[in-house]
C-alpha cells in the first residue's frame, strides 16, 4: 500500500472536512456523524464545486453549487443526476493518525461502471 499521513482523527470535527493536496489532486477528508472517515476528490463532476464546502448528511455530501448528492462510500452521484468522483480509503491508526491509501483510489471510469 502507498499510504500518506494526512493528519489526526481529532483534527476533523463531526460532519466537517479537511482538504489535503496530494500529487496535484485536492482531496476532501470528511468525518461522518458515525465517526467514520471518508475521503473523496474535492470537485463535483457537474460544475467543479468544492465538495468540502457541501452539507454532509449520513454518508452523502451535497455539492454547494447545485445540490448534487454524492455517496462518499463509492463516489457515485445520485439520480436523477449522473457522474462520480474518485474515492480513497483512509485508515485510522491506534494513535489517531489518518493514513490515506493512494492505491485505493477509484477512477471516474471504475465508479461509473458500478
Amino acid at each position: 500500500m502507498n499510504q500518506v499521513a494526512i493528519g489526526n482523527y481529532s483534527d476533523i470535527e463531526e460532519k466537517r472536512s479537511r482538504i489535503v493536496q496530494i500529487n496535484g489532486i485536492e482531496i476532501s477528508v470528511f468525518k461522518l456523524s458515525s465517526g467514520e472517515i471518508r475521503a473523496i476528490e474535492n470537485r463535483c463532476p457537474h460544475k467543479g464545486g468544492k465538495l468540502s464546502e457541501g452539507i454532509v448528511s449520513g454518508h452523502y455530501v451535497f455539492c454547494p453549487l447545485h445540490d448534487w448528492k454524492i455517496d462518499m462510500n463509492d463516489g457515485v452521484v445520485q439520480a436523477p443526476d449522473e457522474g462520480c468522483v474518485a474515492t480513497y480509503q483512509v485508515t485510522v491508526t491506534e494513535n489517531g493518525e489518518l493514513l490515506l491509501d493512494l492505491e485505493s483510489a477509484t477512477s471516474d471510469q471504475s465508479c461509473e461502471a458500478s
